[in-house]
């Protein structure tokens, strides 16, 4: 089990999140599961209906897409803020290349957060046009 304050730490570099407050992530941390992984195991499969964000703490994953690995994750590497937003479908599969152990926050729980502090959402909105801002900039480059 990993300490809050290092939960609230991983969580502050996530855009989604860079607009809360350290109090706003120790609201969200407490609602923070650790979960392991064996080296092979699949962590979220594509086309499975999204319920959760997850946050690789330690080890690394295989991004898949249709099969085809398209990108690689390790520690301090996060996915599935959406699915926080809209469970549509995932889009990509997690493979474990090594043990892998994950913080995750479930939909469920985050949107209790969201209704016992609305305060939150708004800055989430301006972490999420951040990031937008951030992926437009990209692609025009």
């Amino acid at each position: 089990m990993r300490k809050q304050s290092e939960i609230v730490d991983v969580l502050a570099a996530v855009p989604l999140f860079s607009k809360c407050s350290k109090k706003d992530l120790q609201t969200l941390a407490r609602r923070i599961e650790t979960l392991s992984f064996e080296e092979g195991q699949t962590i979220v499969r594509q086309g499975e209906a999204a319920n959760a964000f997850y946050v690789i703490l330690d080890g690394f994953g295989a991004v898949r897409r249709n099969g085809r690995r398209v990108g690689r994750l390790g520690p301090g590497d996060y996915f599935g803020e959406l699915a926080l937003l809209d469970p549509g479908p995932r889009n990509a599969d997690i493979e474990a290349l090594s043990p892998v152990t994950v913080a995750r926050l479930v939909a469920r729980d985050f949107n209790e957060v969201l209704h016992s502090v609305p305060a939150i959402s708004e800055r989430l909105l301006a972490g999420l046009a951040r990031r937008l801002r951030e992926e437009d900039r990209r692609s025009v480059e």
